[in-house]
């Protein structure tokens, strides 16, 4: 990278971006909060980001698990609930088709998430690595079986539980009767990461193989703060790797990027992966 694009920041010019997309052959799209915000997910951080009267801060931990597992489901089964009306919006979109389009040319698209909402998979991407796990599968405290799990409710208990109004009583759910391992009973937790857990081993490993190959990154509705993602479009724009970012405002990674875009990344993104001219065959 020159000395001038260091110097004056992040291009916009959107015909640079894509003729320099029309020769990419292994593609990563890092998303994160943003982009499910536009489907009208909560994002739980920041301003307004409360679930009744805690932050996601204070439930999301193993601690909080250990000393309240009935008010921690209440918020996942909430967050569970929330997402049958939640769809994947234009970005999600335009990603599945992306990736669906370049498989026959033999070009990689690699989706790898922050998020744990599911929408990408809805959306239809097939390539998918989520870091920090899915709302959609539990793990066994006491087996550890990591299961698929879109039961809902997810147990009896927990049904008509986890409403976010403020004033809503803590169900107080016993133990006994929270979601449990069908297979040696015991107490089943979100198979997400907490603050203050490590990402899984291998889930990291896969993320850090594709990254190797990229040869174009898009930045997609992530704040670039939560680490150890925040490092990665960092990492891959010093070794010269062309890296774009669609979102609402400049994030602390921009001025070390190739490209920015500024705007809702479901009006920015579509235009900027759709059919390039290369692509066109005879």
């Amino acid at each position: 990278m020159s000395e001038d694009r260091v110097s004056s920041g992040p291009s916009t010019d959107m015909s640079a971006f894509r003729e320099l997309f029309a020769k990419a052959r292994n593609i990563v799209a890092l998303s994160g909060a943003g982009i499910s915000a536009e489907s009208g997910v909560p994002t739980f951080r920041g301003a307004g980001g409360y679930w009744r009267t805690y932050q996601a801060t204070q439930l999301a931990t193993p601690e909080s698990f250990a000393a309240n597992p009935s008010l921690v489901w209440e918020f996942y089964h909430y967050r569970r609930e929330l997402m049958g009306s939640k769809h994947p919006n234009a970005a999600h979109k335009a990603l599945a088709e992306f990736e669906a389009r370049l498989k026959p040319q033999g070009r990689k698209v690699t989706v790898v998430t922050q998020n744990i909402d599911g929408l990408h998979h809805k959306a239809g991407s097939q390539d998918i690595i989520e870091l920090h796990g899915s709302l959609f599968h539990t793990r066994c405290t006491s087996c550890s079986q990591v299961l698929e799990n879109r039961d809902s409710p997810i147990c009896p208990a927990l049904k008509d539980r986890g409403a976010p109004d403020p004033d809503a009583e803590d169900a107080r759910i016993p133990v006994s009767e929270l979601p449990r391992c069908s297979e040696c009973g015991g107490l089943l937790r979100p198979h997400v990461v907490w603050f203050g857990e490590a990402l899984d081993s291998v889930v990291m490993d896969r993320a850090q193989s594709v990254l190797r190959s990229c040869d174009l990154c898009l930045l997609v509705g992530t704040s670039s703060v939560v680490y150890p993602a925040a490092g990665f479009a960092p990492m891959l724009a010093t070794r010269g790797v062309p890296v774009a970012e669609f979102n609402l405002e400049e994030t602390p990674v921009t001025g070390a990027l190739t490209f920015q875009f500024k705007g809702k990344c479901g009006e920015t993104l579509p235009p900027a992966i759709a059919l390039h001219p290369s692509e066109q065959t005879a």
